[in-house]
């Protein structure tokens, strides 16, 4: 039998710590986000049309 240890390598293998504390200012949902896109599509569409 062998007396040497062997030791496994230290670290994290590659893998990231990803925190829950957001810092973001401003949150939105994705429904708000569809429907800011909508007003935009439908602005523009308005736009075209009239000028």
């Amino acid at each position: 039998m062998a007396k040497e240890k062997m030791q496994a390598p230290s670290g994290m293998a590659g893998l990231v710590r990803y925190y829950d504390e957001d810092k973001s200012v401003i949150k939105l949902k994705p429904q708000h986000v569809l429907i800011l896109c909508g007003a935009l599509i439908v602005t523009e569409l308005t736009l075209l049309f009239l000028f």
